[in-house]
């Protein structure tokens, strides 16, 4: 059995700075719709999801630049709502355009998001949270066609488990 022998004594010391991570990093890109001002991230993982999500972004009209772990967004010349089909089919964070974009624009075309397979991951606790937010959800020619129904409100929303 392997073991790990810590002798103590000495003072040890240095700065350690953790990299961003995907599961903060994507809602984040996703939310940058929501204004047309320039948002700028720092610490953003240089990962495959992130760079799809980013692909994504930039295929809606979003600008979009990136020096090392830093992405500079400006969403004011977005110039479409339907998402890239081949894009969502590479990342699961696709779906979560699928608030941002009606409550700004009204509407939104979302197809099916892909990523990893890991087990059961619904999409109902999203549209369902929508929908009690105020946007509503179409499943037409292999899409979620979403469409702001009323001014946004706020809502409580159960979480069964996890979205």
């Amino acid at each position: 059995m392997a073991r790990l022998v810590i002798r103590g004594g000495k003072k040890i010391g240095g700065t350690f700075r953790p990299l961003g991570n995907k599961n903060a990093a994507l809602p984040m890109l996703a939310a940058c719709v929501l204004t047309d001002e320039p948002v700028v991230l720092d610490n953003v993982p240089n990962i495959l999801d992130v760079e799809n999500m980013l692909k994504l972004l930039a295929d809606l009209g979003v600008a979009v630049s990136r020096q090392g772990h830093s992405v500079e967004l400006c969403a004011k010349g977005i110039r479409k709502t339907e998402l890239d089909r081949e894009l969502c089919a590479k990342v699961r964070g696709s779906i979560l355009l699928a608030g941002p974009l009606p409550a700004r624009h009204g509407r939104a075309t979302v197809f099916a998001p892909g990523g990893d397979v890991i087990g059961r991951r619904r999409l109902d606790t999203h549209f369902e949270g929508l929908d009690r937010l105020g946007i509503g959800m179409a499943w037409k020619d292999d899409a979620f066609h979403l469409r702001r129904k009323r001014v946004l409100r706020g809502a409580e929303l159960l979480l069964d488990g996890p979205a």
